[in-house]
């Protein structure tokens, strides 16, 4: 889908998804997803989201899709504490999970880039900027202590100000070369055997 605009109707800081991804093997292209919470359903299936803009408030990408963002703008328009991701993997069998790469993260408030809504959760930014809305523990367990262990959160090569891992959760795992490989291409969401198969416009 190029170049179209999803637009929420909800009141400011309701709650109306801009659009839902409910089927496997979609794509979308300069497309801008806009709204406040629960933004972007993204369930589901194998995605890809292209030089997409995506805007909203808290859990604005959320759901069980298996989604690589290449060179997305992701923007925060929230006032305080607030998440990006909410990601629904509930075992580690599944292999859904949100891989963002030279994507840029900004906007407003005090944004984690990820909370542990399901035990499994799994969650990957690599080669991103990130200034300063990102919040220097970077992630969060949903006051669930016992998915510390469970989830599956990655940064990799990540630059800017809100990419320093100083202060970041301990259960975050800064990955090697070897370990954000499966994350960083196509093949995460099994691409060649349908992505590179569509019609150009």
């Amino acid at each position: 889908m190029p170049r179209i605009t999803f637009a929420g109707t909800a009141a400011e800081y309701g709650t109306l998804d801009s659009a839902s991804v409910i089927r496997s093997l979609m794509s979308f292209y300069s497309c801008k997803f806009l709204g406040y919470q629960d933004t972007l359903c993204d369930d589901k299936g194998r995605h890809l989201f292209k030089d997409c803009f995506i805007q909203g408030t808290v859990d604005f990408i959320f759901g069980n899709g298996r989604s690589i963002y290449l060179n997305c703008m992701i923007k925060s328009v929230a006032d305080g504490i607030t998440y990006i991701t909410a990601q629904a993997r509930s075992t580690i069998a599944d292999k859904s999970g949100f891989a963002f790469v030279h994507c840029n993260v900004t906007g407003t408030g005090s944004a984690y880039l990820s909370r542990a809504w399901k035990k499994s959760s799994r969650v990957v930014f690599a080669y991103t900027y990130m200034n300063s809305v990102v919040n220097p523990q970077g992630w969060d367990d949903s006051g669930f202590k016992e998915r510390q262990g469970t989830v599956f959160y990655g940064e990799y090569k990540c630059l800017g100000p809100g990419a320093s891992t100083s202060r970041r959760v301990s259960y975050v795992k800064l990955l090697t070369d070897e370990q954000a490989k499966p994350f960083l291409s196509m093949t995460f969401i099994r691409g060649k055997t349908w992505v590179l198969r569509q019609p150009q416009l």
